[in-house]
């Protein structure tokens, strides 16, 4: 099972043909997303229209939250300390508390960015796949 980074998504919406590929060899079933990566794939729709297409599309996609909220947001600030100290900055909190859901829910984070590489590189726990 994957959690799908918005970077991805965003990807696949641009038509990026090495993006969409990838993920048309994909299960549907293996497909998911959680509360940030929808937020942060629907802020960027330019149109009302593009809008409607996504959310209704998201929507349908499996969501994994947190087993416990205050815990796990302790673990996300743990993992931006964690990295802090190996000499790694994580551009984004919210790519620490993604990390973290993957991390919870055992899920391989499929995504588009550096950062996650980075905060692998001192999370082994993190099975993260780069497109």
């Amino acid at each position: 099972m994957y959690l799908i980074d918005s970077s991805v998504w965003i990807d696949g919406i641009n038509g990026k043909a090495k993006t969409v590929k990838f993920l048309r060899q994909l299960s549907p079933e293996a497909l998911g997303i959680n509360l940030l990566i929808y937020t942060e794939v629907l802020q960027g729709a330019s149109t009302q229209k593009l809008l409607n297409v996504q959310q209704s599309y998201l929507s349908a996609q499996p969501f994994y939250g947190f087993q416990n909220d205050k815990i796990s947001h302790q673990q996300a600030a743990n993992i931006y300390r964690k990295c802090h100290q190996n000499g790694i900055t994580p551009r984004s909190t919210i790519d620490c508390l993604i990390a973290q859901c993957a991390i919870e829910n055992d899920l391989i984070l499929l995504h588009n960015d550096k950062d996650f590489v980075k905060i692998a590189s001192v999370m082994p726990n993190l099975q993260q796949t780069a497109i």
